[in-house]
Parts: structure tokens; C-alpha cells; sequence
């Protein structure tokens, strides 16, 4: 707590894991909110603009925040790889959440707008994640997701740039056992999802988010763990999603993909689950080095659970390797870079749930005999699989 100023910006420490911000009991429940799983009245979202198709995305204005809708998030995940070729997974989130609580009270002190935030490294020397995560309510250049560009920070971690299609980003991160200061540049414009941004999230197209990503940003920076720093470079993803709607009860969980492809395009895919572990919706995006992009539909993504990690701690099990077909037939598996990357958030939000660094593999036929090579590199989330997420 900043007393007598702001509700404080801090780092919260569940007892080992967590994921997606814990600063507040907020994290999946926003990722609830986004992606819509739980039930709600229409009448407590009629002040939220609605998600419609054909309002098209204009950069670098959408690079910045979205204030009037319920809720967005900026997520970045990627490899790096420092000079002994060692190779990690890092993410970094920042949320924004219009809590509509003091809108008509001009007080700056009001918590109209709460922005959080989330790191994590995923090191196999460690077997486990590093997780650390703030929080705290807007306030104007202490907490804050500035309009027009991308400007979101918590306190001193905070992820700037976007103020032209070609423009890099900056990010810093310092948590107790780990922090990091990266640069990521884009090679291309960005890659819209779904109907040019509008991204169906279930079958009645009233649950969609704007959403557009940002496939093989280059990196470049340093990694400090445990109180040494190393130079690090590598490849990320950036994804930018903002929404007001909610999915239907039937919703358990998702599972979702963002790879960058070693030919230099990115494949982008999830499925809403329902409690038997079907899916009711999928989707995704392909794109080529050049950004040029192919639509996948709910008959063009399937996810195939092929081997499950049961969590020591939870006694949860995960499906860590899947196979991915698509609709033109081609096939793929999904590996991790180290089968725990649970996150357990029982000690904010409740929630238990599995994010982390994948490598892609096309499967083949050659002459009769099967094959598989190592065709990308990025990040696998899963959710639902200790219970049904609730808002």
C-alpha cells in the first residue's frame, strides 16, 4: 500500500507457482472475463461497448489501451537463449480491467481502471517456473495503460513502445529471484485474428474479443537470475486482446498456442473446453514470413492429448504433449521444455492451471515411414483442468 496515495503496486509470492497475476484474485478470472468462461447477467455488461464485427483494427491507435471495455491484456512470450546456448521461456503479461467502481467520482484515488502484471521464467536447470507479479489501481505515472501507444506499467516493471507499425518494444522486469530487460522488434504488421481482429470465442459470435498478434518479434537483452546477468537473444510473441463479453456456463477451460515458426511464419490456435473435455470452439491463425495470413476455423484445429504429467504438489494431471492436426491435413506435436510448468495461484486467485515454453514438431510420411522434425518454437496454455474456472 503507497499510503495516502494509491493501493500499492506490489510483488505477491504464492507458496511456489502461480500464474497469470495474483496481485489481486484476478488473474484467470480476467482471463474469464476476456475469453468469457462463467455466466453473468446482460444488464451488469450493458455499460461495456459491445465486440462487433467489421470494426477494423487502426495502428498504432489499437497498439494502446482500451478503456471503456471490460477488460484486455498485452501478453509477450518467447524463447531466449544466452551465449552458452542455453534456452529459456519468459512471459510477461499486463492487464487492464475497467472494474466500473468510481465512475462518476472525479478523485484520481478512485479504482475505476486496476492494472496488473505478470513474469515468469521458465529455466530448465530449475525443473520449475519463477513467478513473480504486481498489481494496483491506474494512477498517472505509477500504474497506468496509456491510449494511443503501447504505455502499461505497474510501479517500475512496464512494457512501452508501439508508437508506429515498425516501432520496437521495451519491457523490464525485477522480481526477487529473477528479473530481465528486453527489446522486441518487429519485422512486419501486425497479424490479425479471426474476421480482420474480430475473434469468435464460441459458437453465438456475441462472445469475440478484438484480438491481433505479433509473431517473431526479435529480442535482444539480459536475463538476471539469482543475482547474475547474462546476455540473452531469442524470438517472442506479443498478443493484444480486449473484450466486454462473457462465454456460456458450458465452458470449463482452454487451451491455446502461439508458435513461431522456424521458416520465419506463426501459428496461432486454442479450443474452448466443455466439463467432459470436448471441445465447443476452435480457431486459429496462420501466417507466413511475410504476414500474409490463413483463417483457421472450429473444423480447422483439432488438439489430440497425447502423453499427461501429473503435478506433484496438485496431484493435477496435464496433457504437457498433443498432437495438432489441421484442416489441410497436416500434423503436428507439441513438446515441453520441461514437463512442470504449473502455476498455482491458490493463494490469490484459487486457480491452478499450466503455461510454458513447446516446441513444435511436423509429423510426416516419407516413403512409408514416419518422421518428425522441429518446425517452431513458443508457448502452450492450458486451463480447467483442476476445476472450472469461475468468475
Amino acid at each position: 500500500m503507497r499510503e495516502g496515495r494509491i493501493s500499492a503496486a506490489r510483488t505477491v509470492r504464492p507458496s511456489r507457482g502461480g500464474f497469470w497475476l495474483r496481485g489481486l484474485p484476478v488473474v484467470l478470472l480476467l482471463l474469464a472475463m476476456l475469453l468469457g468462461i462463467g455466466a453473468q447477467a446482460q444488464d451488469e455488461l450493458s455499460s461495456y461497448p459491445p465486440v462487433v464485427p467489421g470494426r477494423a483494427l487502426v495502428f498504432p491507435q489499437d497498439f494502446g489501451a482500451h478503456p471503456d471495455y471490460r477488460t484486455e491484456w498485452w501478453y509477450i512470450t518467447g524463447w531466449l537463449r544466452d551465449a552458452e546456448g542455453v534456452e529459456r521461456g519468459f512471459q510477461l503479461t499486463f492487464f487492464r480491467v475497467r472494474t466500473r467502481i468510481g465512475e462518476d467520482n472525479p478523485s484520481r484515488f478512485a479504482p475505476r481502471q486496476l492494472v496488473l502484471a505478470h513474469a515468469a521464467i521458465a529455466d530448465p536447470a530449475t525443473g520449475r517456473l519463477r513467478h513473480a507479479e504486481r498489481s494496483g489501481r491506474a494512477y498517472p505515472g505509477l500504474v497506468e495503460a496509456q491510449e494511443g501507444r503501447t504505455e502499461v506499467r505497474v510501479d517500475d516493471w512496464f512494457l512501452s513502445g508501439g508508437e508506429a507499425l515498425d516501432a520496437s518494444y521495451h519491457s523490464r522486469i525485477q522480481a526477487a529471484d529473477f528479473g530481465f530487460e528486453l527489446a522486441f522488434a518487429p519485422d512486419r504488421a501486425p497479424v490479425l485474428n479471426g474476421k480482420a481482429g474480430f475473434s469468435q470465442k464460441a459458437p453465438d459470435p456475441l462472445n469475440s474479443s478484438y484480438y491481433y498478434s505479433r509473431p517473431q518479434l526479435a529480442v535482444s537483452g539480459t536475463l538476471r537470475l539469482d543475482g547474475a546477468e547474462v546476455a540473452v537473444s531469442g524470438h517472442a510473441w506479443l498478443d493484444h486482446e480486449w473484450s466486454s463479453e462473457i462465454l456460456p456456463e458450458g465452458a470449463r477451460g482452454w487451451d491455446w498456442i502461439g508458435i513461431n515458426l522456424h521458416d520465419g511464419g506463426g501459428l496461432m490456435g486454442f479450443q474452448m473446453r466443455d466439463g467432459e473435455g470436448r471441445a465447443i470452439w476452435g480457431a486459429g491463425t496462420l501466417s507466413d514470413p511475410q504476414g500474409e495470413s490463413t483463417v483457421l476455423g472450429p473444423g480447422d484445429v483439432r488438439f489430440t492429448p497425447v502423453r499427461r504429467w501429473r503435478s506433484p504438489r496438485t496431484g493435477i494431471e496435464y496433457p504437457v504433449e498433443w498432437t495438432l492436426a489441421l484442416g489441410d491435413g497436416r500434423r503436428f506435436r507439441l513438446q515441453p521444455l520441461m514437463d512442470d510448468q504449473e502455476l498455482d495461484s491458490r493463494a490469490s486467485t484459487g486457480a491452478i492451471y499450466w503455461e510454458g515454453a513447446v516446441r513444435l514438431f511436423a509429423l510426416e510420411d516419407a516413403g512409408g515411414e514416419a518422421s518428425e522434425r522441429e518446425v517452431g518454437q513458443g508457448y502452450l496454455e492450458m486451463t480447467g483442468y483442476a476445476e472450472r474456472l469461475r468468475m
